[in-house]
């Protein structure tokens, strides 16, 4: 990947760069599935953790669980879940955003004090479309999608995912860009452009050492 190609990556809609990852193990918790979905979903994100060489684990010490996965048949029903609103004060609201745009998933990020990533919550409302949609396929696209900050543009349907061999994967580029996100030598956040091009020096490091 070019510099440029790494930048579009993490900038935002309104032009600003943004970057983040996780600073500390991720301790995942799912809802609203049965038990084949949830070992296929959690399947996935350690797979993805592992390719980043980062670190999952049965709790985190402030939150218990720190990245939350809901899946719903309408948004609706968040507001049932208990304490939910005690998580996301904002919730009540969200949900009339997301019925509004007729929105089928939603990521939302918390942050520490030195700006990575210290909670998620992911959002899935079952639509027709991700009903349809392989759960290898949803667990793999989610669990690419909340190991970095991405920019909107990144996320658009499947973008980060490819075909091979009849089976869906990473794009083999966003894999190595994950890689070197989370190399002990990248900053955890960065708010400036001029991260992409240490985060592309970094792939180029690595392509040349395969």
């Amino acid at each position: 990947m070019t510099p440029e190609q790494v930048k579009a990556l993490f900038t935002r809609a309104d032009g600003s760069y943004l970057f983040a990852r996780w600073g500390r193990p991720i301790v995942p918790v799912v809802f609203g599935v049965e038990d084949r979905t949830l070992a296929t979903v959690k399947g996935a994100l350690e797979a993805v953790v592992a390719l980043a060489e980062h670190r999952m684990a049965e709790t985190d010490p402030e939150l218990g669980a720190n990245l939350m996965v809901f899946f719903c048949r309408s948004w609706s029903d968040l507001t049932g879940v208990p304490n939910l609103d005690r998580l996301i004060p904002e919730l009540h609201p969200l949900v009339a955003r997301l019925e509004t745009a007729g929105a089928n998933q939603y990521r939302l990020f918390r942050f520490d004090a030195a700006g990575a990533i210290r909670a998620a919550f992911v959002f899935l409302r079952m639509d027709d479309h991700l009903s349809a949609t392989p759960a290898e396929v949803v667990a793999l696209a989610q669990a690419a999608q909340v190991i970095l900050l991405w920019s909107d543009a990144a996320l658009a349907d499947g973008a980060l995912l490819a075909e091979a061999g009849g089976h869906i994967i990473l794009r083999p580029d966003v894999a190595q860009v994950i890689r070197a996100a989370y190399d002990p030598v990248m900053p955890a956040n960065a708010g400036d452009a001029s991260h992409a091009l240490r985060l592309a020096a970094r792939l180029a490091v690595s392509s040349r050492s395969e």
